[in-house]
């Protein structure tokens, strides 16, 4: 529904946040249709490339992509992987989401 209407849920800081992106993000969803945390996921990557035109998310279901949930080694669901760096496996919370997107712009902080 968000998309539809150009807004979101999410918070004013997170909000924030997205407004310092200038470089291309790409989040990918991995999911399973029973899985029961995956829309959550699926949610919030989506508000996040509602609100910012440098992100962009895209929803795997896992099996119909086998080469890909290869690639990526997904052994559990959702599995998230922004700009082929940072991977996490479940649905996390927004201001943690927003702290992965961070280290994929800034990969040099992720070993400071």
């Amino acid at each position: 529904m968000f998309v539809s209407i150009g807004t979101t849920n999410l918070s004013e800081r997170t909000k924030d946040r997205l407004k310092s992106i200038n470089k291309p993000i790409h989040i990918q969803v991995f999911v399973l249709p029973t899985c029961p945390h995956c829309p959550k996921a699926v949610r919030l990557a989506h508000q996040l490339a509602t609100e910012s035109d440098f992100i962009r998310a895209d929803v795997i279901e896992a099996t119909e992509f086998p080469h890909l949930a290869h690639k990526y080694n997904v052994m559990g669901v959702p599995k998230i992987v922004i700009n082929e760096i940072i991977e996490f496996a479940g649905a996390i919370p927004e201001d943690h989401f927003i702290e992965h997107i961070m280290l994929a712009l800034h990969p040099s902080m992720m070993y400071a």
